[in-house]
């Protein structure tokens, strides 16, 4: 009991009520139910603990570029230098403490979107119906359900009378799944287990009785949501790339302090003084800033997300949807309105008309030849949309004060015909009023129609709807009519389109006979016409995937839907190319590894597939070196969410299981969303990029400095503190600014990040070896001829460390930009950049005249003239990296021309 797979839905009714110990007269007894209930526990699914602060603040420590700083601190505090580990620490922990925050944060917008309400439903217990709480629902529980149920638990159908459910959340079927009570054959799919209902999905129509299978993790929910638990999740790029760079820093930085050490023990120099040498070209090796302007680049870049609707709730995810090369898209809901839409008619006389307007507002018309057609001037128009809202048991509820859209209660299909005879001028309302139903014959899977009967005696007449063969089949022809090849193309030509077809049909002056079946009505039906209905997709996401497409980034669907209606709304939002495959879950089951991997470039479309399938799709698409998104509302949606490289889920329509596994969820449930946040995430990287140039090309150019005068014998330029302000306050006023620079224009019209580009890439290291070798000179250089004047030491070494602070003053605007020069008009946009350059102006003014911070970082007043000369000679470091920006910018154009003709 409790158990899933157990296969119930080929059993008998009679046979799994027995089996479960349910009674579908009385229910289970209290008693009875209390001790299943403390057998099998509550109906929920257990919810992933979730860290403490305490946790996540020490989760920011376990990186090797702190693991350095860490070494670097308490070499400092050996050797005497407390005051140095002390602000190396500080930096440490301004990181860690800023990451906690924004992940805190982070996860109270997550406990702001969990759903508030408590599901109940109507159960059968000692005798009478009770309304409680899913939670309290056990094995052999019979439940009584009606149209606007949610379905709490996995349970199989006893009675059911024309019920239907909407299971997208669980398959992916965008349309209402049509219940009975029969048995099925062993082997059937989940989609097509039509006398069972599940956990997570709504009765839309119809009532029934059913038992109770199983509950919480034995239901299919629960599978699902422990194969997501078990779903590893994977390091992102950027974690990858920096865990490999901190063991680069880490191998140098040791090198560089081996080398020290090796060259002072040769010009036997004091232990005391070497040790400080070492400890300064170690500080110079390590980026301090690096750690703090990294959690600040991406919080900034989360904060930015948030302002578009994007949730971020892992700040590393942020980079990741930058280096996305494929999304996996769920159709319903993500690419389309989950809104079926009427989009084409086939009158009796052969007429096509076009529908306008899109999801259940009545907004557009009907157009027909080119001029707009209403049922108030067109008599075969208005006969189509009169059994059209009468031959329907939906309901289309107008915008009001608790909400401004117009609602659906019932089948979506038929809300979408409600909205169609709306929008061709027919009151709905008056019309049901005018003509209330007598008598019916519900719809039923097998003959695929619906009949009802509406009005006595002579003025009574039967409205018919339903699949068009069967229809058809009812109906007599008449001289006025398109013959019936042509409508059957029409039929054939809609269906090529991805609609799914009703036909319509009346027999005037009929009395309904609700036992007799549809054979009464052969060969009396009229034809009224056909109507092409689907699922439309969002306004926005044929630009959304253009805009992806031009990025470099492989858009897929996975769709419940069946894999030829798939293909077509793949193919006309261009998610899809001529030439492209479409596999649905049973091709994709029968498919080695090989046969997947060499035919997933060509596939677009995944069409009925089940929750292991789609993460299946997920790791083979990474195993071909691709970086991937998944996006998706569904609980079928959860186990890929969380195994992708980064999962996407819907905020309004997704539901709590994939919130959870998704590590950004999108609250407006906008497509176009993704496309912002990718681009948010390139530009993320992008700044990082700048930082990673600025901070090394400083870094450098201080090791050389102090390497040159150690080989050549001369005393250090530079002070171990000095070192300590330029990496901390100097660049520090200029990194977390630089981080906040705005985008460049083109990050969409870019190629994704390769997954293994190395963080520092070949023009990197290019421009940064220009920018030392020019920073070097211009340092050095001024320090030999400032030693040869015989000026005060204290004052050749302050004036030296100015010089060097004003060069990375200077460095900082040419790491702005790869080929842009700093006199570009855009180039002045960051105003938060600029208050940082006035700032570290400030600050190393402080540093030069303050008396408390001359004694801690050994410097002297200089003669304020003298800033004209260091300011002169530090731009040197700016013309260099400007001729080379004009050469590049040259090769550019040459090479534009040159594509162009």
């Amino acid at each position: 009991m409790n158990e899933p797979d157990q296969q119930y839905y080929a059993m008998a009714s009679e046979t799994v009520c027995a089996r479960l110990g349910g009674d579908t007269r009385a229910g289970l007894a209290s008693d009875e139910a209390r001790r299943r209930l403390a057998a099998h526990g509550p109906n929920i699914l257990p919810e992933a603990r979730r860290r403490t602060m305490v946790e996540i603040f020490l989760q920011q420590f376990a990186s090797p570029m702190i693991y350095v700083l860490f070494a670097a601190a308490a070499v400092s505090w050996v050797a005497g230098k407390h005051g140095d580990a002390v602000v190396i620490l500080l930096v440490v922990l301004l990181n860690a403490v800023i990451g906690s925050f924004q992940e805190g944060r982070a996860s109270q917008s997550m406990e702001a979107l969990r759903k508030l309400s408590e599901l109940c439903m109507r159960v059968l217990r000692d005798g009478r119906e009770h309304m409680m709480p899913a939670r309290d629902l056990v094995p052999g529980d019979i439940l009584l359900l009606a149209a606007g149920d949610a379905v709490g638990a996995d349970a199989r159908l006893l009675e059911a009378a024309a019920l239907e459910t909407a299971e997208a959340a669980l398959t992916g079927e965008s349309l209402p799944v049509t219940k009975h009570s029969g048995t099925l054959p062993p082997g059937t799919l989940l989609a097509d287990r039509r006398n069972m209902i599940y956990s997570g999905t709504q009765i839309v129509a119809g009532r029934g009785r059913a038992v109770v299978t199983a509950t919480g993790l034995a239901s299919e929910v629960g599978a699902i949501a422990a194969l997501t638990g078990e779903a590893a999740e994977p390091k992102t790029p950027l974690e990858q790339r920096l865990e490999q760079f901190g063991r680069y820093v880490l191998a140098a930085s040791l090198g560089m302090l081996v080398l020290v050490l090796a060259l002072g023990t040769a010009r036997k120099m004091p232990f005391v003084d070497l040790l400080m040498v070492a400890i300064s070209q170690m500080v110079s090796m390590v980026p301090e800033g690096l750690p703090v302007a990294l959690t600040i680049a991406l919080a900034i870049g989360m904060q930015r997300m948030a302002r578009r609707g994007a949730i971020v709730r892992r700040l590393a995810a942020v980079e990741t949807l930058g280096c996305t090369t494929v999304i996996c898209a769920d159709k319903t809901g993500t690419l389309t309105r989950n809104e079926m839409t009427a989009t084409a008619l086939i009158l009796p006389d052969g007429r096509e008309a076009e529908v306008t307007g899109a999801g259940y507002a009545p907004e557009g018309g009907i157009l027909a030849g080119g001029r707009e057609i209403t049922a108030l001037h067109d008599a075969g128009l208005r006969a189509l949309l009169e059994v059209a809202l009468l031959c329907n048991d939906a309901q289309l509820v107008p915008p009001d004060k608790s909400d401004p859209r117009w609602r659906a209660l019932g089948d979506p299909t038929e809300v979408a015909l409600l909205t169609l005879a709306l929008k061709g001028c027919l009151d709905v309302a008056e019309a049901r009023r005018r003509e209330p139903r007598h008598a019916e014959i519900p719809f039923d899977a097998a003959s695929k129609m619906m009949a009802t009967q509406h009005g006595r005696g002579s003025a009574a007449r039967v409205c018919i709807k339903g699949a068009p063969e069967p229809v058809l089949a009812l109906c007599g022809w008449d001289r006025n009519a398109a013959p019936l090849g042509e409508i059957t193309s029409g039929v054939e030509s809609m269906a090529n389109g991805a609609l799914r077809v009703l036909a319509f049909a009346e027999v005037p002056e009929f009395t309904l006979d609700e036992h007799a079946g549809f054979a009464q009505f052969n060969g009396r039906a009229k034809f009224l016409g056909l109507v092409g209905q689907m699922d439309p997709p969002r306004d926005e996401v044929r630009i959304a995937v253009a805009q992806c497409r031009r990025a470099g980034i492989r858009p897929v669907m996975v769709t419940g839907d069946h894999k030829a209606t798939g293909l077509a709304v793949a193919l006309s939002l261009g998610i899809g190319r001529e030439g492209d495959l479409a596999v649905d879950g049973r091709e994709l089951e029968q498919m080695s590894e090989q046969d997947l991997w060499r035919d997933l470039p060509r596939i677009s479309v995944f069409a009925r597939v089940h929750p292991a399938q789609k993460l299946r799709i997920v790791e083979a698409l990474q195993s071909c070196g691709q970086v991937v998104a998944m996006t998706g509302d569904g609980v079928n949606d959860a186990p890929a969410l969380a195994h992708a490289d980064v999962g996407v889920a819907m905020g309004l329509t997704g539901t709590d299981v994939a919130k959870g596994a998704a590590k950004i969820i999108i609250t407006d449930d906008n497509f176009a969303t993704i496309v912002h946040a990718v681009a948010e995430g390139r530009l993320v990287y992008q700044n990082l990029k700048k930082v990673l140039l600025f901070l090394f090309a400083t870094g450098l150019d201080e090791v050389l400095l102090l390497l040159l005068a150690l080989v050549l014998g001369y005393p250090l330029p530079l002070a171990a503190v000095q070192i300590l302000w330029i990496n901390l306050v100097t660049e520090g006023a200029l990194t977390i600014n630089l981080v906040m620079d705005g985008p460049e224009g083109d990050e969409m019209n870019r190629p994704p990040v390769p997954a293994d580009e190395p963080i520092v890439t070949r023009m990197m290291l290019r421009r940064m070896v220009l920018m030392v070798m020019s920073s070097v000179a211009a340092t050095f250089g001024f320090f030999l001829w400032r030693l040869s004047t015989e000026a005060p030491f204290a004052l050749v070494q302050t004036e030296t460390f100015t010089l060097m602070a004003v060069c990375q003053w200077f460095n900082m605007l040419n790491c702005r930009r790869e080929t842009s020069s700093v006199f570009s008009p855009g180039m002045l946009k960051n105003r938060w950049l600029f208050g940082g350059l006035i700032a570290a102006n400030l600050l190393q003014f402080a540093v030069i005249y303050a008396s408390p911070l001359q004694r801690i970082f050994h410097t002297v007043s200089i003669p304020l003239a003298d800033f004209f000369l260091i300011g002169a000679i530090a731009s040197m470091v700016l013309w260099t990296e400007e001729i080379r920006k004009f050469f590049a910018r040259r090769r550019q154009r040459q090479a534009k021309e040159s594509s162009e003709g």
